[in-house]
Order: structure tokens, then sequence, then C-alpha cells
């Protein structure tokens, strides 16, 4: 007699507890609509709270603040950036601005991001610390939200969209980035927005550029597309990323370049006999027409004070106020080539992935009790969560190999590997190329938003999918969801860290964790 075949249990009971979740509420559709803009409205808000709480502490400059608040306050007052006079940063704490000279000062970076910046001050006054950070503030929230629509549009996964979001949220480096008044914070917002523009004209092209063409009398060319708005929109938002700093431009390089290599990739799907000369020769230029002079005009428009004015730095220098806007970015353009001086906190690239010598933004080590201790201190230190930025940067290289391997075996790969790459490397790559200048750990927040997305991928991949075995799929969510868990409790250690808050001198030294980072 054959042996009775035990019956399978039920599929709840088969899955794993996110199978289980995704059965319940994702694939009930008035379930999904709520999560669909809960969770980003959740996630927003907790990133709103630990960028805006306490947000005038210090009630001081701190770090590059002395430029940037300063510049901002002349903008606001003058049109350009004026001089400032001894004393002044003692008097600005006050709402003082008799400091502020009409004569015009040698900035070396574009006027957007001050610009930015003084929306704040004009709204509570020179005096208000708050007021000076408000805008940074909130344009870091709001990096928060369009990184959750990239990988939500990457994806168009809900779970690695919040998860990528929820870590930029919690990090360090974005939270500390997002409550001074420094320009890479606001950098970062820009670059990230553009990418999102570049995603989504991608949706609505690819479709079209990969089906085959059967109206057209010539195989051997593809359709030419001129209505993309979002390359547009791309090109505006760039624009401004390189009217906040310059280095912006590499953002727009960069995803220009993809443009292009996207674009001939599909039509070599769609059979385009010669899709690179296709791609390179008669859509570039149309690409290239969408996507720069709108880029140009939000840089230009950035100097309208400057330019309606007379008194700013070379403003003098020709009749023709283009030209003489040529002639003060031929200057900036030889303070950037030839800065040579050290600093206490430079870092150069190649340290950057090993996080050896993150800045201390702010130091305040006078003799007060905390905690039932007379040993304080308060330190504002731009050190990311060292679980992300390291998962992140190992997730980077995965996702490398994953790319480089399925390139080297002519592979199907998943395209949304190559995202993330591109951001790290217009965000990463060009600083390896200054060796000799002295520049900063601070600069990776605008390699946050990619690290997050890498990381966010790597661990779907980690979780594994409903292909993968039961016992699979349960390690891989376990592992998930443990990382999950000490990033969040690695940000509730650091965080006092990160916001200037009176702690022991023991407690701040416990965060030391490598020699570099006092």
């Amino acid at each position: 007699m054959t042996e009775p075949v035990p019956l399978l249990p039920p599929p709840a009971q088969r899955s794993t507890l996110w199978g289980r979740f995704r059965m319940r509420f994702l694939a009930d559709p008035e379930w999904a609509g709520i999560l669909r803009w809960f969770v980003p409205l959740l996630i927003t808000t907790l990133a709103a709270v630990l960028r805006l709480v306490n947000l005038d502490r210090p009630h001081e400059l701190a770090f590059d603040e002395t430029y940037y608040v300063k510049d901002a306050w002349s903008l606001w007052a003058l049109g350009y950036e004026g001089t400032w006079g001894d004393g002044a940063n003692e008097q600005l704490r006050t709402g003082d601005t008799g400091a502020l000279d009409a004569r015009g000062s040698f900035i070396v970076h574009p006027p957007l991001g001050k610009w930015i910046i003084a929306i704040g001050m004009g709204l509570f006054g020179p005096g208000s610390s708050g007021g000076w950070r408000l805008t940074t503030a909130i344009l870091g929230t709001a990096t928060v939200l369009v990184v959750y629509l990239v990988a939500l549009v990457l994806t168009r996964s809900l779970p690695v969209a919040a998860i990528a979001s929820s870590l930029l949220a919690i990090d360090g480096l974005s939270i500390v980035m997002s409550r001074i008044a420094l320009l890479d914070g606001i950098l970062t917002f820009f670059i990230v927005l553009g990418f999102l523009f570049i995603l989504l004209d991608r949706r609505r092209t690819m479709p079209v550029l990969e089906r085959p063409d059967d109206t057209a009398p010539d195989p051997l060319w593809g359709r030419v597309l001129w209505r993309r708005p979002w390359i547009v929109a791309a090109g505006l938002a760039l624009g401004a990323a390189t009217a906040v700093k310059w280095s912006g431009l590499y953002a727009l390089a960069g995803l220009g370049i993809y443009l292009v290599v996207t674009d001939a990739l599909a039509r070599r799907r769609a059979g385009v006999l010669y899709w690179p000369m296709d791609a390179a020769a008669r859509q570039g230029p149309i690409t290239f027409l969408l996507l720069v002079p709108p880029a140009l005009l939000v840089y230009l428009v950035s100097w309208t004070g400057w330019l309606v004015t007379s008194a700013g730095y070379d403003r003098q220098s020709d009749a023709n106020p283009l030209v003489a806007l040529w002639n003060y970015h031929q200057s900036m353009y030889g303070f950037h080539t030839g800065l040579t001086s050290g600093h206490a906190y430079a870092s150069p690239a190649w340290q950057w992935p090993l996080l050896l010598r993150p800045t201390a933004v702010w130091v305040d080590s006078a003799d007060q009790s905390c905690w039932g201790t007379d040993h304080c201190i308060a330190v504002i230190s731009a050190v990311p969560n060292p679980l992300i930025w390291y998962g992140g940067v190992a997730a980077a290289v995965y996702l490398l190999y994953r790319f480089v391997r399925g390139l080297v075996r002519r592979q199907p790969m998943p395209w949304q590997y190559g995202v993330p790459l591109v951001g790290l490397a217009v965000t990463y790559v060009p600083w390896l190329l200054v060796p000799g200048r002295p520049i900063f750990q601070f600069y990776t927040v605008a390699m946050m938003p990619f690290l997050v997305l890498a990381l966010a991928l790597a661990l779907r991949d980690l979780a594994g999918s409903r292909r993968d075995p039961l016992y699979r799929r349960q390690a891989g969510e376990r592992t998930v969801m443990v990382f999950l868990v000490l990033a969040v409790l690695i940000s509730v250690f650091f965080y006092p860290i990160w916001t200037g808050m009176n702690v022991p001198y023991t407690f701040w030294l416990v965060h030391n964790w490598l020699p570099g980072w006092v």
C-alpha cells in the first residue's frame, strides 16, 4: 500500500512574511493606492522632522556658512556679492548688517544657491540662524521625496522606493548638509531632480524608439524625436545645478551622454542598421538642443542681479555685460584651477569610499553640564551613517560587477543597475582628476542619493525573488530586515553628533570609529 501524499500547506503559509504582506495589501488595488501616497508622505515627514527641528542651532556661522550666508544677504540687499568688513560674523548674529560694503567682492561660485539661501533670510531677517538654513533644509527634505520618485520610476517597486528614500532620510551626511547653509545640499537636489526627469523621458520614449518603424522607407535609420519635454525639464534642473556650483556641469554632460547611449541601444533593439550613427548624428543634435540651451538659460538668469547692476566684481571690465561676465568667469576658473592651499579637514577623492576624514562642521567645547556631567561637548560632524555608507559603496561595486559581467557575457541585465552607476560617475569620478586641490568628504552628499539607490537594488536582490526557493527568500528577507533595523539604530546613536546636541565628552569619543573622524 502506498503512503498517502501529504497535503501542501495553504499558499499564505508557504510564502514569506513579505510575500504575505504583498498579497494582503499590494495586490489589493484599494490598499495599494493608499500606500502609494501614504508611504512617501510618511518618509518625507520623517525627513522634515530630522532636518527642521532645532534648525537654529548653533546660532552662529558654522564652517563655510561664513561665506555663503553673508553672500546670500548681500545678494538680497544689493543684487550682487558685496564686501564685508571686520566683525561681520558676530554682528550678523544680532541682525546687524552694517559691516556690508557696496564694493563688489570676488566670489568663486555662481549665485543661485546663495539666492535660495537668501529667501529664508528675507523671510526671517539676517539675524535668524534658522532663516539662514531654512531653504537648504526644505530642499534637503525634498531630495528624499525625489529619490523616492526616482526609485519608483526606475523599478516600479514601492518597497525599493521606500527603502532608498528612508535610508537617505536617516543618513547623517544628508541630515547635516540639510541643516547647514552650504551649497552642496542644494546642488544635490537639482542633480537628482535632473535624473528624475531623464528617467521620465526614458519611460516615455523608449517604447517608441524600440518599436520598429513599419512606415519608414529605409530600415537603415530610425525615428528622430523632437517632442521630449522631460529632456527640456532636465536641462532646466541641471542648469540650476550648474548655477549653484560648477560641478553640476558634470551631471549635465554625463546625462547628455547617457541619453545618446540609451537612444542608440533602443535603436539597436528596434533593428535599425546604423543605430550608433543614427543616435549620435541624427538624434544627438536634437537632444543637445533640448538639453543644453535650457540649462544655459537658467544659468544666465541666475546672474541677473549682477548683470543689471553696475558695482559687482568685474562688472565694469567691458561695456558689454556678457563680455564682462565672461571675464569674471575666467577669473573664477583661474581660482579653481590654481587652488592648492591645504585645510585640516581636506580629504582627496580616493579616500572618500573609505570614509577616512569626514568634516567637522562645528564644535563647541565650552564648559557646561549635561547628562549629569560637567565635561561636555557639542559637535556637528558630517559623517554619514557608517552602515549606509559602507553598504552603499559595497552595493555600487556589486552593481558594477553585474553590469560588467553582463556586457562581457552578452547577457541581458537589469537596466536599472546602470542609473545609480551613472549618478556615481558624474558626482565622484571628476574629483579623482584633481588630486592636488583641497576637497572635502562632505562633497559626497551629492553621491548619497545614488549610493542609497544602489543599496536598495542590492537589498532587493539579496531578498530574492518569487522564483527562488522558500528558504532562500526567508533568509534573504531576514537579512534585509536586520540590516534596516541596524541602520535605524546607528542613526539614533549618531543623531546627537549630527545636530550639535550637548553630550558628554566620552559619548562623543565613542562615535570616532576611525582616527580621522576626530
